[in-house]
């Protein structure tokens, strides 16, 4: 009997090891995913303290100023992964580099109860990231979102005067989707699909 007690400890001793490293790994898969997405510049999700210290710098160098001489067309778009309708009020704004413009975005909750959501930003072309500064954006936090409940959702961004003079169009899309359910988001910069006004 004695060992077949041993038999059994040592696999209940096995089987909790692999619970732990198991239940470990899913806890650094967040992590690692988001660091994955820094390096790589995809589905990058910035705090708006890091927005924040993009801006002040920004305007310390003197990128502030409006450049009234250009005209760059910003397009919206928008993709939803779960329950929910999801849209730019507007399909394209047009804006002078430096200049504080706004856009809201609307999102309506399809189901009988709450879901937890989350915004991925991504641009088009991927060259115009880097001068693309949101200053406010619903994506900076997890959304919670009631039953049926209809939310106007601002974004409020600058687009650096050092952007390329070859870019006439920057195109700001955003893939909605529900959290804890397994689906990830569009990872591509090139939108999928066109939102109606």
């Amino acid at each position: 009997m004695s060992g077949v007690q041993n038999l059994n400890r040592q696999i209940m001793l096995k089987l909790l090891i692999a619970s732990v490293m198991m239940f470990g790994f899913g806890y650094a898969l967040v992590p690692l995913y988001k660091a994955l997405c820094e390096v790589t510049g995809i589905n990058v999700v910035t705090s708006k303290n890091d927005y924040g210290v993009r801006a002040l710098s920004a305007n310390r160098v003197g990128n502030s100023q409006v450049d009234y001489s250009r005209v760059v067309t910003i397009e919206f778009d928008s993709n939803s992964r779960g329950p929910f309708t999801f849209k730019p009020v507007k399909n394209f704004l047009e804006v002078h580099p430096g200049e504080m413009t706004e856009i809201v975005y609307e999102v309506y909750n399809n189901l009988d109860r709450s879901v937890e959501a989350q915004a991925i930003p991504s641009y088009a072309p991927k060259s115009a990231t880097e001068f693309f500064t949101k200053l406010e954006c619903f994506c900076f936090q997890q959304q919670t979102l009631a039953a049926h409940e209809t939310r106007k959702m601002p974004v409020v961004f600058v687009i650096d005067a050092g952007l390329p003079e070859d870019v006439k169009t920057i195109t700001l899309s955003y893939t909605f989707f529900e959290l804890g359910v397994g689906v990830q988001p569009a990872g591509s910069t090139t939108p999928k699909s066109k939102a109606s006004s």
